[in-house]
């Protein structure tokens, strides 16, 4: 059973999702088939320098398919600012957040767009796009 919860979509005992049957899995996968970036927080650490911590709600529905990666981009997704490569999945901890750091932005950029990859069907999903502070 899909439930919402604090504005995500929400499998039923998805705090345990090791109890669940490869069945309902799949089927939670359908509903999300990209991992969504729901938040994104920036510090600045110099005049061009930013960190973040990005939290990712990801599908998940086998061992070979999960949010492996997620990247912060021009506004328009046309400079690759940095990537944050995402080693295991994430399976029993939904959203997760991760960090990013030491990014080296220039300073006429104003805002940047974040998008996490799925290991399977690649970038998509909810994007978010944060101003820098400072600017």
């Amino acid at each position: 059973m899909l439930l919402r919860r604090n504005g995500f979509l929400r499998m039923a005992g998805v705090g345990a999702l090791g109890v669940l049957g490869w069945a309902a899995r799949s089927a939670w996968a359908q509903v999300q088939r990209f991992p969504d970036v729901v938040d994104v927080r920036v510090s600045a650490r110099g005049p061009t320098r930013f960190d973040l911590d990005v939290t990712v709600s990801s599908p998940y529905d086998t061992p070979q398919r999960y949010a492996d990666a997620f990247r912060a981009t021009s506004e328009d997704g046309a400079v690759v600012y940095g990537v944050r490569e995402l080693l295991h999945d994430h399976a029993g901890e939904q959203p997760f957040t991760r960090d990013l750091h030491g990014l080296e932005i220039p300073a006429g950029v104003r805002r940047i767009r974040v998008q996490a990859r799925d290991r399977q069907h690649g970038w998509g999903g909810s994007t978010r796009v944060v101003s820098l502070p400072g600017r």
